[in-house]
């Protein structure tokens, strides 16, 4: 399935559920908190070694993907496209390791 079909198939849903599938039916700030809190849920559960069960790492993130699908979905955000081109566009970035706090593999 492509990130395409998996938007279509949350917009289907979101219609049923009545969460907005027009950019005036949802308010965008509350949806970007929303994905915000998913990710906040995320970290807990890992933070919590909770990675498989309830409320656990793979059900937040999926959480959190499907909150930014229907986001995308609103608003007509072709996200497989955009995700593409930034990779393309990382492909050709430097980052300086020793100014950032994450480690490099």
């Amino acid at each position: 399935m492509t990130i395409q079909q998996l938007t279509d198939l949350i917009m289907k849903q979101a219609k049923e559920k009545g969460f907005g599938v027009k950019p005036k039916e949802i308010n965008v700030a509350e949806k970007i908190a929303l994905i915000h809190s998913e990710i906040s849920e995320a970290f807990e559960a890992y933070r919590h070694k909770n990675i498989n069960g309830k409320n656990g790492l793979k059900e937040e993130l999926s959480d959190a993907i499907q909150r930014i699908l229907h986001l995308c979905g609103v608003l007509n955000i072709d996200v497989e496209k955009s995700i593409l081109k930034k990779i393309n566009s990382n492909k050709k970035r430097d980052w300086d390791w020793d100014k950032m706090n994450e480690k490099h593999s």
